[in-house]
């Protein structure tokens, strides 16, 4: 599908060319006339240097070319997550991006734990955001922070992902590298979503600015974490690790974060607007898909 736009020569700028930014320009960067990111790292500048894509180092200041390539951008990907002082990326170019004439969309990449709590009970897009944890509440802030850009001719789409898996980032990974853990909470499952499917619907939202502007990603079968670990186990022909009450397991904070909360998150955007249907819907035909392209062997 063509990108949508009125530019003739459509530029993507990247902002944080994370793991879910690096598979989109992956599966549909040829589809724009220029495709620029930034890094923190040089080794991941050097590496998306040598796939051709024009790269700017970015920690938080902006140098004179990455504001020219800003102001210059038909499309701006964001992948950057905000801190306790806010959105370093609208703090370093956001007066750019808003006065840009030839800004048309703009895709922000956020999470489904701006929603919250909600004791397991299922919510879609139109569930109010409660954020219960500082990361979420400096994620709910820099959203509306974001869509404050919207204009008129400039679409502003956020993309609400839910726990991220695909090459090299799943269980059947963890099994081999004998780091997979499960872990058991009695009531407690999460949504998951594939990168290609991120991929997928963020490419989606570019060929229909007007749709949204919220969309949930996450799959249809929200599971425990237990289940997905022993699945992959099965896949691999091997013994799953034994289970390990969450009282008992050590995790780190940003792993007690995540376990915090309990909500099962509907995509119901991404269907009925966008009209996309998931490549990958549940956990199994994600992971059936990547054994077959060799993961964990």
């Amino acid at each position: 599908m063509p990108i949508s736009t009125s530019e003739p020569h459509p530029f993507l700028l990247v902002l944080g060319m994370g793991y879910s930014a690096t598979r989109f320009v992956e599966l549909y960067g040829t589809r724009f006339a220029r495709v620029a990111a930034t890094a923190r790292r040089a080794d991941k500048l050097e590496s998306l240097a040598a796939r051709g894509v024009e790269t700017f180092p970015f920690a938080g200041e902006a140098s004179p070319d990455l504001r020219e390539a800003a102001a210059a951008a038909s499309h701006v990907l964001v992948s950057v997550p905000p801190g306790p002082e806010g959105d370093p990326v609208l703090a370093a170019l956001g007066d750019v991006l808003k006065a840009s004439g030839h800004l048309r969309w703009i895709g922000y990449l956020s999470t489904t734990g701006v929603y919250g709590d909600t004791g397991g009970a299922w919510i879609d897009e139109t569930a109010p955001v409660r954020p219960g944890n500082t990361r979420s509440i400096w994620r709910a802030a820099a959203e509306q922070s974001w869509r404050d850009l919207a204009a008129p001719g400039r679409a502003v789409q956020l993309f609400r992902l839910s726990g991220i898996y695909g090459p090299g980032r799943n269980a059947l990974v963890d099994l081999k590298e004998g780091n997979a853990r499960r872990v058991t909470r009695e009531g407690q499952v999460f949504n998951r979503i594939h990168v290609d499917d991120i991929a997928h619907v963020v490419a989606a939202g570019l060929e229909l600015p007007e749709a949204g502007p919220v969309f949930n990603l996450a799959d249809n079968e929200p599971a425990p974490a237990h289940e997905v670990v022993a699945y992959a186990a099965g896949l691999l022909g091997v013994e799953p690790p034994p289970l390990v009450a969450y009282d008992d397991a050590r995790m780190s904070d940003m792993a007690k974060t995540f376990w915090s909360e309990n909500k099962r998150v509907l995509a119901r955007s991404l269907k009925e607007e966008l009209g996309v249907d998931l490549r990958f819907p549940t956990y199994r035909e994600g992971l059936t898909s990547l054994l077959a392209a060799g993961e964990g062997k």
